[in-house]
């Protein structure tokens, strides 16, 4: 190719970019005018009452608030190397629903859904063994949250693994669940037995007992109301009684907590402690107002005064918390 044709190739290529560029740096600005407007947008969600807009995610941590018992947990009982559960949680995720177990304390369900309210509450809360010949088959949580005219129920099985996890959670009935827990603290076959956790004055009255069946001086009836005396003796099972009181006691505490929350007391001496309550939070009150006076005054004298508008706008501010303290005092508690 001749040097002349290459100069009148070379010469139509500047020519074309020479149109070409201004095309291509109008585009570049229309693209960066467009990509600056895109960045720049903000996004707004409607506030919504329900679904994800409204879903407590720091609720359904395990910083979760503190559920409230109906009742006191019981003391440990049961064999003496379960102990090193005591004080620890394990939690598991599983349908929809975060539960934790606190073996000897209680179990609880935490719903992970975006349901406007979803459920998080006591399932159980310790309370004695399950027991079967000679073993201890599973922990009884009771007197968990309301559902309707039953409290829930939870029922620890517990089985031989190589970690301690929650492997399973069924409802065999409406609000009463049986929840497996494998741990590696009942692999022995002998992890789990009765007796020999047993005082000897206890170990000495099973073996009367035995005796008594095999001699048929006692029907199987007999046989296993004497042996759960010795079970409660031991503390592995609550006395009917005593379960009976506990459960009216928690009734009894729930109406007291409903009362009070609607200002009525039963007796004179809780009438007195809210009304010594009240006294101080209403002394609180004014002495922020008193502070607060104390800053304005300072702020006339220093020149740093607000418009007259301003001051109008405080000093009835300052009427209307004079007239609250005022009637709060006055108000007279009911009992």
């Amino acid at each position: 190719m001749s040097a002349s044709t290459k100069r009148r190739r070379l010469f139509c290529v500047c020519i074309a970019f020479e149109h070409v560029l201004p095309i291509l740096l109008c585009l570049l600005m229309v693209m960066k005018h467009t990509v600056s407007e895109m960045i720049s947008m903000k996004i707004v969600e409607e506030p919504s009452s329900y679904g994800l807009n409204s879903y407590n995610f720091a609720s359904h941590t395990t910083d979760d608030k503190k559920l409230k018992m109906r009742i006191q947990p019981s003391n440990f009982s049961g064999p003496a190397h379960l102990k090193r559960l005591y004080g620890k949680c394990f939690s598991k995720e599983m349908n929809e629903y975060r539960y934790e177990l606190c073996p000897f304390f209680n179990v609880t369900q935490h719903e992970q859904s975006y349901r406007w309210n979803p459920f998080s509450g006591v399932l159980g809360v310790w309370q004695e063994w399950e027991i079967e010949n000679n073993t201890f088959t599973a922990m009884e949580m009771r007197e968990g949250e309301k559902c309707g005219d039953i409290h829930r129920t939870v029922k620890v099985i517990f089985v031989c693994g190589d970690k301690h996890d929650i492997v399973n959670v069924t409802e065999p009935s409406t609000c009463n669940y049986h929840m497996r827990f494998i741990s590696p603290y009942v692999c022995h076959r002998d992890s789990m037995l009765v007796y020999p956790t047993l005082s000897e004055e206890l170990q000495g009255a099973w073996d009367e007992l035995e005796g008594e069946l095999h001699r048929e001086e006692l029907t199987q009836k007999g046989y296993k109301k004497q042996l759960r005396k010795i079970f409660e003796k031991a503390g592995y099972y609550i006395p009917q009684e005593e379960k009976k009181l506990l459960s009216e006691q928690a009734v009894k505490r729930e109406e007291e907590e409903k009362k009070e929350e609607n200002g009525q007391f039963d007796t004179l001496l809780k009438c007195t402690e809210e009304y010594r309550k009240l006294k101080k939070e209403i002394e609180g009150l004014r002495t922020l107002l008193a502070v607060k006076e104390s800053k304005d005054a300072t702020d006339v004298l220093s020149g740093n005064s607000t418009s007259e508008s301003t001051q109008a706008k405080k000093s009835k501010r300052k009427s209307k918390v004079g007239k609250f303290l005022k009637s709060i005092s006055k108000t007279k508690t009911s009992y």
